[in-house]
């Protein structure tokens, strides 16, 4: 791992998405988690102060990078929910069928490599009943937005860490069979080729 990816690059990534029109979609379906939580990218931790502890009694948090999740250790200190961390990626989890009660997956399908096993995956470890709290930036309505998230993606997974520019979310959990019970979307203040928003949630 170079000195970017290893030093820069997390630092950027958290910054980024701890801004505020970020944790206001976050704060959207966070607190809905209830119970036994997965988490797919769990990251630096930047969910953990959203999660309601009268409501959630664990939350597992997936996540391959360790430089990042160093990063979490002051939101760990300062949730007093269990936390425990599998290292790595969300295609395969070695968890238990039917194990969680809900799992929250925020600003993650965009970096994922293959998203749809992910998802597939999700399903597998949610109870049934349990829901799939997301939040995700994705491909933009606007045709000319979206024809540039298209010519950017290649310059932008390299700069980003992967990251997809406009993958077509609701397109992703048909894919993996999932029912989406609710959905808004919307730009948020920012740059339009990352700024249109999914949320809501699917089992």
């Amino acid at each position: 791992m170079g000195f970017y990816a290893k030093h820069i690059l997390p630092c950027c990534l958290d910054k980024a998405c701890g801004i505020g029109p970020i944790t206001k979609q976050r704060e959207k379906v966070v607190p809905d988690a209830t119970g036994v939580v997965l988490e797919i990218g769990i990251g630096s931790g930047l969910n953990l102060p959203h999660y309601n502890p009268e409501q959630v009694s664990k939350i597992i948090g997936v996540d391959p990078d360790d430089h990042i999740w160093k990063r979490s250790a002051k939101h760990r200190e300062n949730c007093p929910i269990e936390i425990e961390r599998i290292g790595l990626s969300g295609e395969e989890i070695p968890l238990d069928d039917n194990m969680a009660d809900t799992v929250v997956c925020t600003y993650t399908l965009c970096t994922i490599p293959d998203p749809v096993k992910a998802l597939h995956e999700m399903r597998r470890i949610l109870k049934p009943g349990g829901e799939i709290l997301f939040t995700e930036h994705g491909m933009a309505p606007d045709a000319k937005v979206a024809k540039w998230q298209s010519r950017i993606d290649p310059v932008w997974k390299k700069l980003a860490g992967g990251c997809h520019s406009g993958r077509n979310i609701p397109d992703l959990f048909k894919q993996a069979g999932l029912k989406i019970n609710k959905l808004d979307e919307m730009y948020i203040p920012g740059p339009k080729i990352l700024a249109y928003n999914y949320w809501g949630s699917a089992e």
